[in-house]
């Protein structure tokens, strides 16, 4: 059995292991940091939402729902960069580095 896929993210350089399909918040959670949301994960607010550095195509591919709120929250030229992804849609499947602020040890 292969290792976990693993998410860093920056700028505190914070590194957690996530399973395999399961999203970047989820994971973060399970590690015992708090991922910033609004809405606690239903896809509806941005407050989640990180930069994608590195690993965007070890994510799955954007679903209908998280590309409206991310397009009427950022605009759709934003969202179709791949660039902006909501954590807590976003689901791991390989090594993948984001950028998000406020994400702490709970």
């Amino acid at each position: 059995m292969g290792s976990m896929p693993t998410v860093r993210v920056l700028p505190e350089e914070i590194l957690f292991e996530a399973e395999e399909g399961q999203t970047i918040m989820d994971a973060a959670h399970d590690a015992g940091y708090y991922w910033p949301t609004t809405c606690g994960g239903q896809g509806i607010c941005t407050s989640c939402a990180c930069m994608v550095e590195e690993g965007g195509e070890n994510l799955d591919e954007m679903g209908r729902g998280e590309f409206k709120t991310l397009a009427e929250d950022r605009g759709e030229g934003a969202v179709r960069s791949g660039r902006v992804r909501l954590a807590c849609q976003a689901r791991v499947n390989g090594e993948v580095v984001v950028t998000k602020r406020g994400v702490v040890r709970e």
